[in-house]
């Protein structure tokens, strides 16, 4: 294929479609070293097969790229921005449940995304794993301004950094970004193989080849492949609140395990994992007890 320095494409987007929260879960909140969002435009800085590249998006849903790899991310725009989601069938299904139909009609435009690039997905959710949210987006920033290189584009981005840099690292070179060594030796197994995980030809056989990586399970997987391959029926089992999320607002539980969650779930089947999405569009949120979980710094280990 061909370098390219800037390609532009004009996406049609569905009825009623919500660009904001389409797109903007795909960047850490607050700040992202290697995306922006800023309500009208979306940037998104990517290593693609072909090379770095930068995708933006507008809220008319013009997308441009820039870079060696910008006809690889623009043939994706349309992906990246949800429009190939597919939601055949899931009215039907979310009519089994009052609160389901009425998220599911409140929130209609917005679509799932799929980037199509697996490591950098990992590498949030593995620095999510176990911790708070802030944690973790604390040291995913630390990691791509230390390890990332400019992006193409106007956008002064980093980007994701190459896992093969990340591969040749000890891990107590990671300590001053505040991960301990279980999560970074995780980390470096899956960027030793980040080449064959960006090959996988779809979430199914992605999830089989993460999980089988020491440090990774189902709720690290889940995490790369609803967001990677646009998997809406991945459930991120193991999550601390996502069970009593689903319990309380499918059964009124103020408490849920995996099972029960995966229980209530069961007639959405194809879509559970959107269904968990919706509830936190909704801001659906089980009774919290007891005190919050401390936020800590492993860069002073």
């Amino acid at each position: 294929m061909p370098v390219s320095s800037e390609v532009t494409r004009r996406l049609t987007p569905p009825p009623r479609y919500h660009f904001g929260a389409s797109v903007g879960p795909l960047l850490v909140p607050k700040h992202d070293p290697c995306g922006r969002f800023t309500g009208t435009d979306f940037w998104m800085a990517a290593r693609t097969p072909d090379g770095p590249a930068t995708l933006h998006l507008t809220r008319d849903l013009t997308a441009t790229g820039y870079g060696p790899g910008a006809e690889w991310i623009i043939d994706r725009a349309d992906a990246v921005a949800g429009l190939r989601d597919d939601l055949d069938g899931f009215a039907e299904l979310a009519a089994a449940h009052p609160l389901v139909a009425r998220l599911a009609k409140t929130f209609s435009g917005v679509r799932m995304p799929a980037t199509g690039l697996v490591f950098p997905r990992v590498l949030r959710a593995i620095l999510e794993q176990k911790v708070t949210g802030k944690e973790a987006h604390r040291s995913y920033r630390a990691i791509c301004r230390a390890l990332g290189e400019p992006a193409p584009g106007p956008a002064d981005l980093v980007l994701p950094p190459d896992p093969a840099a990340i591969a040749a690292m000890s891990y107590w070179e990671f300590h001053p970004f505040g991960v301990e060594q279980r999560r970074t030796q995780a980390l470096l197994r899956a960027a030793l193989v980040a080449g064959r995980l960006e090959r996988c030809a779809d979430s199914a056989e992605a999830t089989r080849r993460l999980v089988a990586l020491p440090g990774i399970g189902p709720w690290t997987a889940a995490e790369v492949v609803r967001v990677a391959y646009g998997d809406a029926d991945a459930v991120s089992v193991g999550d601390f609140h996502i069970p009593n999320t689903v319990a309380w607002a499918l059964a009124g539980e103020a408490r849920g395990t995996d099972a029960r969650m995966l229980e209530l779930l069961e007639p959405f089947r194809g879509h559970r994992g959107r269904v968990c999405d919706l509830l936190a569009h909704g801001g659906i949120g089980a009774p919290k007890f007891g005190p919050r979980m401390p936020i800590r710094s492993f860069a002073r280990f």
